[in-house]
This record gives structure tokens, sequence and C-alpha cells, in this order.
């Protein structure tokens, strides 16, 4: 049996995941990802928690409202398309976002109290992004420079207000697969 897994993140409002979404359709007619996001499961991760017990959910909960309550709504702006893993057959295909002050310190905030409510986190640098595909199976090498001049100026500047931070649950068996537990508004 699988274990429910739980992340905090900022979602996505419809307007700029529909904008992806069809950026995203583009880029299946090229591109032999293994598996696509579903544009309703769009987001910014903050910190994912793995598996968590009832305690520490409830204690998420909490922590969460408090640190909405703490921060305003913030503009985001995407950026480029980039990759993590191996440069010419990545792991995760994504589109950025620029570099924001106040989303920095949103997931400074939210990082440090889930390990202190216990949590292991990832420990890698923050690298904001939205994740839009998943393991590239091409034959041939994966090639960024020419994905970004073909996309360059389709969704790159868009920007959109985070407004929310949202605690979600992973159905791996489901489509969309990202489930929210509970929604927190940032301040206005």
């Amino acid at each position: 049996m699988r274990k429910n897994h739980y992340f905090i993140a900022v979602p996505i409002p419809i307007e700029i995941s529909e904008h992806l979404a069809w950026l995203q359709a583009e880029l299946k007619e090229l591109l032999p990802f293994r598996s696509w996001v579903h544009k309703q499961d769009y987001h910014i991760t903050l910190a994912f928690l793995g598996e968590a017990s009832s305690v520490q959910l409830e204690q998420v909960k909490q922590a969460m409202e408090q640190i909405a309550k703490s921060h305003c709504s913030f503009m985001l702006t995407l950026d480029k398309i980039s990759t993590f893993g191996n440069r010419l057959a990545p792991r995760i295909l994504w589109q950025g976002v620029k570099e924001e002050p106040k989303l920095r310190k949103l997931r400074e905030d939210v990082y440090h109290a889930c390990i202190d409510i216990g949590f292991s986190l990832d420990q890698r640098p923050f690298a904001p992004h939205i994740t839009i595909a998943r393991k590239w199976q091409g034959e041939t090498e994966f090639a960024l420079e020419k994905i970004r001049t073909m996309t360059a100026g389709k969704v790159e500047n868009a920007s959109f207000l985070a407004s929310h931070i949202v605690l979600y649950q992973t159905h791996l068996e489901r489509v969309p697969k990202y489930e929210p537990l509970l929604i927190c508004p940032l301040s206005q």
C-alpha cells in the first residue's frame, strides 16, 4: 500500500495554467518526455514533506495559517524554461520564475517551520519553478537552447498574483494528482 505524501506550495492561477498548458501542448509534439503535468497540478513547491502523521499535519496547518497571516500577496513573473538532471537527458522540464525576495522569504518561513515540526526536507538551494514534464525518453540528446529559442516570449514575463499557500496531498493513481487539503490566503 502506498503512503500518502504531502507538500506545501504556491498554486498557479487558472489563467497562467491555461497559458502554460497551451505551451505544453506545443512541446508535447516535439519532446518525448514520459509524463506531462496536468494543468491543475502546476505549482511552485515551498516544502516537500513526504509522509506525515496526523499530528504533524495538524502542526503544519497551524504553522501555515500563521505564516500566511505574516506575508502579503505579491507578484511573480515567469522566466525561461529550464531543466533538472542531466542536461542531455533531463529528469525534469520546468518553467522558471523570476527572482522575487517575497517568494524567497515565504519559502524560508515555510521551510523552517516544517523543519521545526520534525520533517527532513531537501537541503538543495531553492530554485522556484513550475514542473511541466518528467523523464526524457528521447533517442537523441535534449537541446535546451533550441527549446528556449522556440518558446522565447510565449510565456516569459507573464505575471500573476501569489495570494495563497496550499497544503497538498499526492494521489499518484489519479489525474490531476494533487488534492488541496488546506488553502491559506496571504494577507492583502
